[in-house]
């Protein structure tokens, strides 16, 4: 037992506090409150060892676990976004509004999601948001949501063709991200690919000659992620609709025509004139729409399914259907952002490009003026996501030496950047202009900290 008076001797190792009396302290009830007590006890424990380790003193025990304690609960970190790719999958694709925000929420408690409140009996699952979106598409004869694109694509493969043949172009048989496959896809739901055409040319007697009773869909899907150039010709939804018409008294029925339209586009839009829209196909005689609602929509991750009333409907009755339905929780999200203002993906995608360059002008300023090399450069953003393949952006960057890019992303907040032409460009496009401040001082705090040297790989 060590000698009173003389406690101030001992090694730090002999001295760590007792896990129990930390926790006890009152600084950190309200974090015990907040992200529970498991969480803050890692902490402790992860403070107990650097004591061990001589690293901290034992009276800056508290202090240590307050400093390392995290943000949130969750692992996942916010991050600034300043690759110039609006909709970066690797960071979450579309950010959601604040109302949307304010409505995910809102709705994270208990809520009249499936029940009606004027009657007491069980309602229609997310009726207001059904309402919302087919309001926003009024082609529609119906809509629907599931889980994801990617579901809904697969929902309708199901219940239109499995078992049967879905008719599709060779040209159109694509892989996206994470070596996500749409053969793959389509095959595991039971229903048989039947290519048509070749990788750079589809005629419409390509679809008609493969039209026969074994058919259950034929199947338009948008190129993401690449642009084909050159010798090439494929059949547009007006064509596809006026083949399987052709075909409907040949084969008693009218095939349905399924148009993958992937980046969540309701309607046309001046900036993307080669983007295809929902409503559009809707008009040029697409029967089912399916699309993602955290694209270009710029809502929750979600899949809209638009179309003919009926068919629709056989889809939302399909015992599939349950298994990918979304929460209340997407629900909310998406109805806020379809009837709130707009989406922080649209205002980043209208923004003229002088008022992108003064903001890059004002951030650049404040960098040089704390001693560091920064400049203004011209730079080419991108929609990203599988929206608009191959269309630039018109963009402003600040550039900063290649070897900040490691540093930025370890600061607090992580700042994302891209490196091009040996230098870390710092997109503000895909920055929402409110974020400016913070982007500013997460820079200065990770330059100020010794970002790693110009040559240094970012």
């Amino acid at each position: 037992m060590s000698t009173p008076g003389r406690s101030d001797q001992r090694s730090p190792a002999r001295r760590v506090p007792r896990t129990d009396a930390v926790l006890a302290a009152e600084e950190l009830a309200g974090p015990q409150q907040r992200l529970g007590s498991p969480l803050v006890k890692e902490a402790v424990v992860a403070a107990q060892q650097r004591v061990r380790a001589g690293e901290v003193a034992p009276e800056d025990v508290v202090a240590e676990v307050l400093a390392a304690l995290p943000g949130s609960a969750s692992s996942l970190r916010p991050v600034l976004n300043a690759t110039g790719v609006l909709l970066h999958t690797n960071l979450g694709r579309a950010a959601l509004s604040r109302a949307a925000v304010e409505a995910l929420a809102a709705a994270a408690g208990t809520t009249d999601v499936e029940l009606d409140l004027s009657t007491g009996a069980r309602g229609r699952r997310g009726r207001d948001a059904m309402a919302a979106l087919a309001a926003a598409v009024p082609d529609a004869g119906g809509v629907h949501v599931v889980n994801n694109g990617a579901a809904a694509l697969a929902l309708a493969a199901t219940a239109l063709a499995a078992g049967r043949e879905v008719v599709v172009s060779r040209g159109e048989m694509v892989e996206i991200g994470d070596g996500f496959r749409l053969p793959d896809l389509i095959t595991s739901t039971g229903a048989r690919l039947r290519e048509v055409g070749t990788t750079n040319r589809t005629a419409p007697a390509d679809y008609a000659d493969a039209l026969g009773p074994e058919t259950g869909m034929v199947l338009k899907v948008h190129p993401s992620n690449f642009v084909v150039q050159g010798f090439t010709a494929d059949v547009d939804v007006a064509g596809l609709s006026r083949v399987v018409d052709d075909a409907a008294e040949r084969l008693g029925r009218r095939v349905p025509v399924v148009v993958d339209t992937g980046s969540g586009l309701l309607a046309p839009h001046p900036l993307l004139p080669g983007e295809p829209d929902a409503a559009s196909a809707l008009r040029a005689g697409a029967d089912l729409v399916t699309s993602s609602g955290d694209k270009l929509l710029g809502g929750p991750q979600a899949g809209l399914l638009l179309g003919r009333a009926e068919l629709v409907g056989q889809l939302r009755r399909h015992p599939l259907a349950r298994a990918m339905r979304v929460d209340k929780l997407v629900l909310a999200a998406l109805e806020a952002t379809l009837r709130g203002p707009a989406a922080p993906v649209r205002a980043a995608l209208e923004t003229p490009v002088e008022q992108v360059r003064a903001r890059a002008e004002a951030v650049a300023a404040a960098l040089v003026a704390e001693g560091h090399d920064a400049r203004v450069v011209a730079s080419d953003a991108a929609v990203g996501g599988g929206g608009a393949p191959g269309l630039a952006l018109p963009s402003a960057a600040v550039s900063l030496p290649a070897g900040a890019a490691a540093a930025l992303r370890a600061g607090s907040p992580p700042v994302v950047a891209r490196v091009e032409a040996g230098r870390c460009l710092l997109d503000l496009r895909s920055l929402a202009p409110e974020d400016d401040d913070a982007l500013r001082a997460a820079v200065l705090r990770a330059l100020r900290a010794g970002a790693p040297s110009p040559g240094a790989e970012g």
